[in-house]
Formats: structure tokens, sequence, C-alpha cells
């Protein structure tokens, strides 16, 4: 339970490195699980929940940190993200690693600044506790989005859906047997609806290279051409 959901993203982080393209995976979902977890550790401090859901967060901040550093690397030189950037100060969309440290830093700095003001306050403890796994709810829907703009799930790995599927069907019904706080119950059957509708996406689409893609690699063989000419 706290090792197999960021072990989901191995193999993620891996075809993006053979690749050396990103294009297919969304970088918000790094966004999320980050601001999501981080949440979630002020939350336990508030409210003693299993350990191990505590051990999850801590290795899913740091698997999640690798893979955005990965993902940054290795931007598509088409962004099929276009939407991002109508963002207002290109929130999550910056070029350099740095710049989304720097925020991750102000953002936990922020977050136990309000958890020592109203840490004692069971509504804000019961309030936070519903962000943090409200957040990590919508972790599918960036993804989603980007298949839909796309038209396919090229560069988004079989195994991590097949991973986000059966860990969040897996945490669904521990959370219901262990009786863990209302929070996570809800959140986990959101979770759940979203990650059946990337699915029906897979069937409907598919995984070939997106247009956009397609005429990239058809620019790039011609020039090949021409400079062999």
């Amino acid at each position: 339970m706290a090792v197999g959901p960021p072990l989901v993203y191995v193999d993620q982080g891996i075809s993006i490195v053979r690749k050396k393209d990103s294009t297919g995976f969304s970088r918000d979902v790094c966004a999320i699980l980050l601001t999501a977890n981080i949440t979630r550790c002020f939350f336990w401090l508030g409210k003693h929940f299993e350990l191990t859901l505590l051990l999850q967060s801590i290795f899913m901040i740091i698997a999640q940190l690798i893979l955005l550093y990965i993902c940054i690397r290795y931007r598509p030189r088409t962004n099929p993200e276009n939407y991002a950037s109508s963002r207002p100060l290109a929130f999550w969309q910056w070029s350099s690693y740095a710049q989304h440290i720097e925020f991750l830093i102000g953002f936990t700095l922020c977050s136990a600044i309000l958890f020592l003001i109203f840490g004692r306050s069971e509504i804000y403890v019961s309030i936070m506790g519903f962000v943090a796994l409200g957040l990590e709810s919508t972790l599918p829907i960036p993804q989603m989005i980007s298949n839909y703009k796309q038209r396919s799930l090229y560069g988004f790995r079989a195994s991590t859906l097949l991973g986000w599927v059966g860990g969040d069907s897996f945490k669904t019904v521990y959370f219901f047997l262990q009786g863990s706080p209302l929070q996570f119950k809800v959140c986990a059957i959101f979770q759940l609806s979203v990650d059946v509708a990337i699915v029906l996406q897979r069937l409907w689409y598919g995984n070939a290279p997106p247009a956009a893609t397609l005429a990239e690699e058809d620019d790039l063989e011609q020039a090949l051409a021409l400079a062999e000419e």
C-alpha cells in the first residue's frame, strides 16, 4: 500500500527517458500528486490516520519529483498541452525545474504556517483532509483532457493506466475495510470513476501518434533528406 502507488510511475519514467520525449504524459499529474501529498502529510499531523498512508505520501512525493525532472528534461518539441499557455503566470508550465521546486517550497511553507495557526481546529483539519484527498482525486483529469485534445493515448503507458485502475480499486476497498476517514472513501470513489473514463478513451482513441507528432516526424525526415542531398 505504501510502495505500490509510487512504483506505478516507474515504467512511465523509463519510457520517457528511452524515447527522450514526454509527449502524451501530462505534467499536471505531477503537480496534483505533489501538492495533494504535501497537504496530506499536514493532514496526518492533525489526524493520525494509518502510518502506511503517510509513508505512501512521502514515497509518492519523492517519485513525482523524479518524474517531474524527467518530464522537464525531455519536454516535447511540439507541446500537446497548448491550452496551458493561457494560465496566469504560466503556472506549472515553467521551463526550468528550479522554478517548480521554488513553488513547492513556498507551498509547503504556507501550509506549515497555516497549520501552526489553525492546526488545533478540528474544522480546519477536516477541510484540509478534503482538500488533500480532493486534489488527489482529480489526478486523472489532466491526463483525460490531454487524451481528448490529442484524440490519442500516445505516450501514456498502458502500465500506468492499469496501475491507476488497479491501485485505485485496491485502495477504495482498503479504505472501507480499514474504516479510514470519510475524505479517503469519497475521493477514492470519484478518482476510480475518472480512471474508468480514461479506459474508455483508450478503447475509443487507441494509442496511435497524434497528427501533430506525425507532421513533425515528416518534417524531420524531409530535413534529413535535404541535408543528405
